[in-house]
């Protein structure tokens, strides 16, 4: 009886794993299919998100919002934003939480205006020595993390604490002005009527997302984040990937804090804070952007320019000062829920997935009987 009845099961399980098969033996998904997929609001929410923004201010502040010196003046200020989000995508995708990123951007500004007003050092010595403290940092950070084995977010919460105090102790927690004006240029000189800030943003986003999307070396540090025990066992060297992701950030932050001294005309040391939670909400949100879930470039920089806009319209709508602080905070907390919820499988799918395994499972057996 039972030999009878187990060929019939058999016949069976190989006929569902056929007809669950099918789909994808009719090849790729149609144009228009791939164009939904792509213009869907869970993979290019921010777009939508920014074109609502858009016209909800147009029609709030007309007279100031649409203006072309508040959209420039809006590019030239979150040039620096965008290197400092983009900086912190690249330990973020190794799985490095790197919470001292604006303690970097913050001491590295301080020190440069510290050797050029201070030490009377060159414009060029001061510049390189700021990248150099830059690399130190993100050494640091990767020996307490690789060699010391402590985890990211509290390695770095310390070094966040030890930067301060070194930047307070630099400047003696006074700002530190810096009147030279060939420095200044750096970061308020205009190339067509656009200051050099963007021009540089633009150049480190481009290279950042070609090494991460198109090399080897980032297919590893992708590698790394997802599962870095996993990744070292097949042949990655994730220490060296933290190392070089940790050292990429800190030269980031690095030039970052020089142009935000030529842009102030000050080694500020107060600076700091300001720059980390934005960092933070941007990148969240833009994971959630073009990639499902995964830590990109492009993503990043429509976060940033979703941020910037909202809270440039809130300042101009006559928001109350504490509104920018309430703003990226809440998309930050928004932008990491919906970054989960992209991650996580719902129960749905997982069991459709667990079908699709158990009835493929049994499909071969059949044809290895």
């Amino acid at each position: 009886m039972s030999t009878s009845v187990q060929p019939e099961r058999t016949d069976e399980l190989g006929a569902a794993s056929a007809n669950i098969a099918a789909p994808d033996s009719l090849g790729e998904p149609s144009s228009w299919v791939r164009f939904r997929r792509a213009t869907s609001f869970r993979n290019v929410s921010a777009l939508y998100i920014l074109a609502l923004m858009f016209v909800v201010f147009s029609i709030w502040e007309p007279h100031t919002f649409l203006t072309v010196a508040t959209w420039r003046q809006l590019l030239d200020n979150q040039a620096i934003a965008a290197i400092i989000a983009v900086a912190v995508v690249v330990p973020l995708s190794a799985g490095v939480i790197d919470l001292a990123l604006g303690t970097e951007v913050g001491i590295c500004a301080v020190l440069v205006a510290w050797l050029i007003a201070d030490k009377s050092v060159s414009i060029p010595t001061s510049f390189v020595l700021t990248l150099v403290a830059g690399v130190v940092i993100g050494v640091v950070i990767a020996a307490l993390i690789v060699r010391a084995r402590i985890n990211s977010f509290i390695a770095t919460l310390a070094m966040s604490s030890i930067l301060i105090a070194l930047t307070d102790w630099i400047s003696g927690s006074q700002p530190i002005v810096v009147v030279t004006t060939s420095f200044q240029k750096i970061a308020t000189g205009q190339l067509f009527g656009v200051v050099y800030p963007v021009y540089i943003a633009a150049a480190i986003s481009l290279a950042v997302w070609h090494v991460l999307e198109h090399t080897s070396f980032g297919r590893r540090v992708y590698a790394t984040g997802a599962n870095p025990e996993a990744s070292r066992l097949a042949g990655v060297r994730t220490a060296r990937v933290i190392l070089a992701a940790t050292v990429t950030c800190g030269v980031l932050c690095a030039l970052a804090g020089v142009l935000t001294a030529s842009q102030l005309s000050t080694g500020d040391p107060t600076i700091s804070a300001g720059y980390l939670l934005p960092a933070f909400a941007a990148a969240f949100l833009g994971s959630t952007q073009f990639k499902g879930g995964r830590f990109n470039v492009l993503g990043t920089l429509v976060a940033v320019a979703v941020l910037a806009i909202g809270v440039e319209g809130l300042e101009l709508g006559g928001a109350p000062v504490w509104m920018p602080d309430l703003f990226n905070g809440v998309a930050l907390l928004l932008a990491v829920g919906f970054a989960q919820l992209q991650r996580s499988p719902t129960r749905r799918t997982a069991a459709i997935r667990r079908t699709i395994r158990a009835f493929g499972g049994g499909s071969s057996e059949q044809e290895a009987g």
